[in-house]
């Protein structure tokens, strides 16, 4: 692996391009775009506040920085440098904005989720989407991008509207089987909708785009129900649950003994520092005993359930993660529907994510190392740049062949060698 220079970020805003060809990021009220080859500044863009939100529309041609604070959004265009937009909610506020699939079109959504506003940079038109839901996943969009699906709320029960997102006309609209609608997500083949419950009843419900019930699920009755939801990519998985153990890696640490013969060239360079704390992963002999947290159930949100769920590319494997076993993370081989791995680190599991392009896992768990998993094996890598970079989030560039790192102001990219991406 190679590592580049630092770079200043803030709230965690760095976003590659969906063509890769550029990276953007946010520091303060200024939004810089980089060659993500060269790391050469390309263009420098000053917003009026700082910003919150920052998204690339599909194409790669515009950034959208949010300022959620003012009530702002303000779009820059890569192409025409000098041109720009700024729309201004006013007195009804701002809690969310984001793109359209087809990139000229964006939607904000306004305090006490009133309405959703579709903003067109084209015609400069307006249209409004009443009755939006406040909840996890109130939006969501066919891969395709030819239609959305809206939870919304009404005379206090749920429904959902699909609409045609050429045009924003109104193509289904019915009431959904829930008690109090959490999230809806598109199967990524465009043909089914699933829906969900809130946490205290366990319910899911899968609509076709006509609106007809397909089916529905309930695992268990009078106990905590669904906390994540994820299909896979082939669509024919819909992940909310966990299976049986197999084998264990888990990392262990420990601190060079300093002497002379401890002082090479090698180690001054690839260590973040001379006593930085160095880990490996050994296999545990089974049965291996994971770390459990007991949560407190007179307290709200108990840390307890999966909480985050990823797919590999190729479907064959599922990473989980329990939030009472956070220093944990579960790889499961959706072949034989059995688990395959465990990685038990030494500090709470803060992200993980699939490569794009192959099975292989990254993760962090904010000290100053990444972790990659794979069939073959686990390894712990220190980052080697000066100062304490700590890690606190990370994503793949969608070539695969190298990872974005963030500490809690900087960004660090990881480059994989040739070797390690075949």
């Amino acid at each position: 692996m190679n590592f580049s220079e630092v770079f200043k970020q803030s709230n965690q805003l760095c976003k590659v391009s969906p063509d890769g060809k550029y990276m953007a990021t946010c520091v303060q009220y200024r939004l810089v775009v980089r060659d993500f080859n060269t790391l050469q500044i390309m263009h420098l863009y000053t917003c009026l506040d700082q910003v919150m939100h920052m998204e690339w529309s599909s194409d790669s041609l515009f950034i959208l920085c949010a300022m959620y604070k003012r009530g702002l959004v303000q779009v820059w265009s890569l192409e025409q440098p000098d041109w720009h937009c700024k729309i201004d909610e006013g007195s009804i506020g701002l809690v969310s904005s984001r793109w359209s699939p087809d990139g000229r079109h964006i939607l904000n959504t306004t305090e006490f989720n009133l309405r959703v506003t579709v903003w067109s940079l084209c015609t400069k038109s307006v249209s409004y989407i009443k009755y939006p839901k406040a909840c996890q996943k109130g939006v969501d969009f066919t891969a395709d991008g030819r239609y959305m699906a809206l939870a919304e709320r009404r005379e206090c029960k749920d429904y959902i509207s699909v609409f045609v997102c050429d045009d924003w006309h109104l193509l289904r609209h019915f009431e959904s089987e829930t008690q109090d609608l959490a999230g809806l997500e598109w199967s990524p083949n465009g043909c089914v909708l699933a829906v969900w419950d809130n946490c205290l009843e366990y319910k899911i419900l899968f609509y076709s785009l006509d609106g007809r019930l397909l089916s529905s699920y309930s695992a268990y009755e009078w106990s905590l129900g669904i906390k994540s939801v994820a299909w896979s990519p082939s669509s024919q998985f819909l992940a909310i649950g966990s299976y049986d153990e197999k084998v264990v890696f888990k990392e262990v640490e420990k601190r060079p003994v300093v002497g002379s013969e401890d002082l090479s060239i090698h180690q001054l360079t690839v260590d973040n520092s001379l006593f930085s704390t160095q880990s490996k992963y050994e296999i545990t002999q089974l049965p291996a005993q994971v770390p459990v947290i007991k949560p407190d159930p007179d307290r709200a949100n108990p840390k307890i359930g999966i909480s985050a769920l990823a797919f590999s590319a190729d479907n064959r494997f599922l990473a989980t993660k329990n939030d009472n076993m956070p220093q944990s993370l579960w790889v499961w081989d959706m072949q034989r529907l059995s688990l395959l791995a465990v990685l038990e680190q030494t500090a709470p599991v803060r992200c993980f994510v699939w490569d794009p392009s192959r099975p292989r896992l990254a993760l962090c768990t904010g000290n100053t190392k990444v972790y990659l998993w794979s069939p073959a094996g686990c390894v712990s890598v220190n980052v080697p740049v000066e100062g304490s970079f700590q890690v606190q989030s990370l994503f793949w560039h969608c070539s695969g062949s190298s990872l974005v790192l963030l500490s809690k102001e900087h960004i660090c990219l990881c480059y994989m060698e040739a070797e390690e991406e075949k």
